[in-house]
């Protein structure tokens, strides 16, 4: 398999010495994205202040995201992390009677299920979708969201196993129940393609430091600018009032659009993070990320087997994201032998995530599930 983004590679330094497989958990860090970091540090040292510089920054961001997404920039806003975002909505809900129900999954992010968990004693009902080996089957969605649910939380691809769902299809379903979709697009911003308008898709989240090759700090949340309007936030800040730099203690007056969900002074190095590497992904363009994530995801499935590892999860290539898991006894110490012979990977539970990015190559993959079974098997 020929490597199309070959010159790329030079610009992550830890691929000289190791093979970075863990995109699922941090994606590697760009020259560009150091230097943008850099670049926010020493205007802090040369200038002292460099407040209007960074606001900017921010703003550079959200217009990147919005367009890696498909939105507009006015749809988007952002937050310190996606949990953040959850915490967010969750608590601008009204859970009335008739209209109180809150629908995820049990494959989600704990998180997901921590929040919405946390809203019964305000009156939520909340109940989770079962994963059948690996997967939700569409029908579930027709099965489980009722005309009672108010929104349906789910993830775009599955943190624990790859497992990607079909947004545009569950967005069609929900929506004819009378629910909003909330979309955790943690772990698919940046490694596959992305329209919320396309997806019809409510609330989208999502988070910088995995596929989108950026820093723990920013996460970007999107919402309908029609739906942001009707909303009115109990978690707020300065930044989410119409005129922050006002500075009228005595006056709640929502910001436009989604801008309305912020909070706090956000992460500007973060932000200068995120710029760097939203134009690096749309520089090489998402559509093609994706495509060569594909044929990798299906060798990494072939070969994993090959090797006699156990996936865990859908066994092919269009149920899954670039991520697959294979099954391992006492993980988390699998991830820390690997990291020795110099592979990174992620563990979760029971499973090795093997989560390949564009800067990958074949022969990476092949040599980590070598390595991977010579492991399992000394074990």
């Amino acid at each position: 398999m020929d490597h199309p983004y070959a010159s790329y590679r030079s610009l992550f330094p830890v691929l000289a010495s190791k093979i970075h497989l863990a995109s699922c958990s941090q994606g590697a860090i760009s020259k560009t994205v150091s230097e943008a970091m850099e670049e926010y540090l020493n205007s802090l040292l040369t200038t002292g202040v460099n407040w209007s510089q960074s606001i900017q920054e921010v703003e550079k961001a959200k217009k990147g995201f919005a367009k890696l997404i498909g939105a507009e920039p006015n749809e988007i806003a952002v937050l310190g992390s996606v949990s953040d975002i959850f915490s967010t909505i969750a608590t601008s809900l009204s859970f009335e009677k008739g209209k109180n129900r809150i629908v995820t999954t049990d494959m989600d992010f704990p998180t997901v299920g921590h929040v919405w968990l946390a809203q019964r004693k305000f009156g939520a009902n909340v109940s989770f979708i079962p994963s059948q080996q690996g997967v939700i089957p569409i029908e579930y969605y027709e099965r489980f969201v009722t005309s009672d649910t108010l929104i349906t939380s789910i993830s775009h691809i599955c943190y624990f196993n790859g497992f990607k769902q079909d947004i545009k299809a569950i967005a069609e379903i929900v929506h004819r129940k009378g629910s909003l979709l909330f979309v955790d697009a943690y772990q698919s911003a940046g490694q596959v393609p992305i329209d919320v308008k396309k997806m019809d898709i409510d609330i989208l989240a999502a988070g910088t430091r995995k596929y989108m090759l950026g820093i723990p700090g920013m996460a970007f949340l999107y919402m309908k600018t029609e739906l942001a309007e009707k909303w009115k936030p109990r978690v707020t800040g300065w930044f989410g009032q119409a005129n922050h730099s006002k500075f009228d203690i005595h006056q709640l007056t929502p910001a436009p659009g989604a801008r309305r969900f912020e909070t706090g002074t956000p992460s500007f190095i973060s932000a200068y993070a995120a710029t760097a590497a939203i134009c690096l992904l749309l520089e090489i363009g998402v559509e093609n990320i994706s495509s060569y994530l594909n044929e990798l995801a299906q060798f990494t499935l072939d070969y994993g087997q090959e090797k006699g590892l156990q996936v865990v999860g859908p066994l092919s290539a269009d149920q899954r994201g670039a991520m697959t898991a294979f099954y391992a006894e006492n993980a988390g110490r699998i991830e820390s032998i690997m990291k020795e012979r110099n592979i990174i990977v992620s563990a979760r539970n029971d499973v090795i995530r093997i989560a390949p990015h564009f800067y990958n190559t074949q022969d990476e993959v092949r040599r980590a599930i070598d390595e991977l079974a010579t492991v399992l098997n000394t074990k």
